[in-house]
């Protein structure tokens, strides 16, 4: 059965923490391992309340420079430290940030326990910022007020499954089962070559998750989100606020969901949210009218795709 993502919500919020929204984080789970996604404040908060395994998180990506996507990020890697964490920390972010955090630590006076291992992001171009052999990291430009960035968080390419009853009957010793499950044909003693597609059942597919922080409406970016199994897209505005968020290089909710559409996307979810706003039923509803796979962010709830 193929592995399931598992995306958390820790803030959907714009700018302002509010009564019912901290500000922008989430934590995405994939491939055993927990990936942090911005860090406004109430980060550590929301993770403690949700009882989240702090020793797996080993990955933080921090989007862009602005307070509602970083503030929350030195008190979460002094916790860690009290914690007793001893091994490494990977951030990434901006190049300024690694000036940022050691500040903070010359301001106290003391490092935080364990290794940051700092890697910068170009904000300007395409990059594939972490690689590993089950997946990839993809950082690319967005468009606002200050350089920022999306995340594509993808699966490699998957082994074919054996088809068993076919090998059985091939007598394939199981020394060629991984050969085969990676393409290769198999030769029997005699010389005969059995296709790999006689011994093989299609792969499972492989999952694509796509954040988009703070963005003004930008048709450039379909190309690196396109078909993503799941796309987070901010929604700061309403479209009845449409020139506020041209003004502030910010999205409504209709324009996320067209990015959605013209993506072709399986599934949207909209968040950072404007304090401005009591009641997000209206920025769902029209973004569903585009979109209709569309989901308003919830706070600690977890998605599955």
């Amino acid at each position: 059965m193929a592995e399931k993502l598992k995306l958390t919500i820790l803030g959907r919020g714009a700018s302002l923490p509010s009564k019912t929204s901290n500000q922008s984080a989430q934590i995405l789970g994939m491939h055993n391992k927990l990936m942090l996604i911005d860090c406004g404040e109430g980060t550590q908060n929301a993770i403690r309340q949700l009882d989240v395994a702090l020793a797996r998180l080993n990955h933080i990506f921090i989007s862009h420079l602005h307070g509602d996507h970083l503030l929350g990020l030195p008190g979460l890697l002094s916790t860690l430290g009290m914690l007793g964490r001893k091994g490494a920390l990977c951030l990434y972010g901006h190049a300024p940030l690694e000036k940022y955090i050691q500040q903070q630590i010359e301001f106290f006076g003391e490092d935080f326990g364990y290794p940051i291992e700092f890697h910068p992001i170009d904000p300007f171009h395409e990059s594939v910022i972490y690689e590993d052999k089950a997946m990839k990291v993809t950082a690319f430009p967005l468009k606002h007020s200050i350089p920022c960035n999306g995340f594509v968080f993808e699966e490699k390419p998957k082994p074919l499954h054996l088809n068993r009853a076919k090998a059985d009957a091939y007598n394939v010793p199981t020394s060629q089962y991984l050969n085969i499950k990676n393409g290769m044909d198999y030769v029997t003693p005699e010389g005969i070559v059995i296709p790999n597609k006689e011994l093989t059942l299609p792969a499972d597919e492989s999952k694509k998750y796509a954040y988009c922080s703070d963005t003004a409406y930008n048709e450039k970016i379909i190309p690196y989100i396109e078909g993503a199994d799941c796309l987070f897209h901010e929604a700061t505005f309403h479209s009845q606020h449409k020139l506020r968020a041209k003004e502030t290089q910010h999205s409504t909710a209709q324009q996320a969901a067209e990015i959605a559409r013209k993506a072709k996307v399986k599934r949207l979810i909209i968040g950072h949210v404007s304090a401005r706003y009591c009641d997000y039923t209206p920025l769902l509803e029209e973004a569903k009218a585009i979109f209709e796979n569309t989901e308003m962010a919830e706070e600690k709830k977890s998605y599955w795709f």
